[in-house]
């Protein structure tokens, strides 16, 4: 009998350096919670436009669960530190600038020496390439505009995210989030404790939360309002924990925060207090599940002090507004 000679096992099949950097994409947002979620529609064109590459988001490290719920990212590298330092990615095919407009976020990605950049025009940094910068324009727009320039289709509409894993500590509560990150955000804790008065007053199971160094704030609310201490959230929930609360919610009212783009992320029924920064820059799409409020009045987001016009927004505004709101989420369930 004829014997013949076992085929030769395929060789590895191995990968140039140069080709597989080629696929290593760097993405800076080293932002906070509502930068990360009005960057998902431009984050998810990239991922479409490149099937096979491995995307990675320089962004802070509590972010990660989210931006990989997004099902755009691979990975999350930490930079808990915004731009003070980059977190070491390797060899980068491609680096997409959605942090900011430069210089010092281009030349920071320009330092990885990537095949390209893929950011907005910034003569000082020597980038020319990319579209010009629009102050006045909607931050879930700006980004998606940044990416649809270099050939990625974006859709500014594409905010969802998928329903969290994590449990809700209070499902069907209404959520109050009193906290803001600078002062002039801040709509005063006396006018947030009315509404939640307002809306325990209704029947409404009312709970209240807030980030690192607002548990003061919060106490001060679920106080005023008369709740119980078990209505205080706040430290007790990491950012899956508030994400489930938020997604599980009847209703969100809150400033403009972070928390007010989980609402849009999770199409919770939402009452927004806008002021200084005006809704057309950062406020949800219009669904008829968010009710905005603003007097019209523009100032300085970062201030120390709430800013006049927020001010200009009543307790019994927002309370009406909620009841509104609730009313029409009622109204949803009876025709689900």
């Amino acid at each position: 009998m004829a014997v013949t000679a076992a085929p030769r096992a395929a060789a590895p099949r191995t990968v140039a350096p140069r080709a597989a950097a080629s696929r290593q994409v760097l993405v800076l947002r080293a932002l906070g919670l509502g930068d990360l979620l009005t960057g998902v529609p431009a984050l998810r064109a990239l991922r479409r436009g490149l099937p096979g590459a491995r995307i990675a988001l320089a962004a802070p490290a509590a972010l990660g669960p989210l931006a990989r719920a997004s099902g755009a990212v691979d990975d999350v590298l930490p930079a808990d530190r915004g731009l003070a330092s980059l977190p070491d990615a390797g060899p980068v095919g491609t680096a997409v600038n959605l942090h900011g407009s430069g210089p010092r976020s281009h030349r920071l990605l320009a330092r990885l020496s990537p095949g390209r950049l893929l950011a907005f025009a910034c003569p000082e940094a020597g980038h020319t390439g990319g579209p010009a910068w629009d102050p006045g324009e909607h931050e879930v727009a700006r980004w998606c505009r940044l990416v649809s320039a270099y050939g990625f289709a974006a859709d500014p509409a594409d905010l969802g995210l998928p329903a969290p894993a994590a449990r809700s500590p209070a499902p069907g509560a209404v959520v109050v989030h009193p906290g803001a990150a600078y002062p002039a955000r801040r709509w005063p804790a006396g006018r947030f404790a009315a509404v939640a008065a307002a809306l325990r007053g209704r029947g409404e199971r009312v709970v209240v939360t807030g980030g690192p160094g607002e548990g003061r704030l919060a106490r001060r609310v679920v106080e005023l309002a008369g709740l119980d201490g078990t209505a205080d959230l706040s430290g007790r929930t990491g950012l899956p924990e508030l994400a489930a609360l938020v997604a599980g919610a009847r209703l969100v009212v809150c400033g403009d925060t972070g928390v007010a783009h989980l609402a849009t992320a999770y199409r919770t029924p939402s009452v927004l207090l806008f002021g200084p920064t005006p809704p057309d820059r950062w406020g949800p799409p219009d669904r008829p599940e968010h009710v905005v409020l603003w007097a019209g009045r523009r100032g300085d987001p970062h201030g120390r002090e709430p800013h006049p016009g927020l001010l200009e927004i009543t307790a019994d505004q927002a309370a009406e507004a909620a009841g509104r709101a609730l009313a029409r989420h009622r109204r949803g369930d009876e025709r689900t």
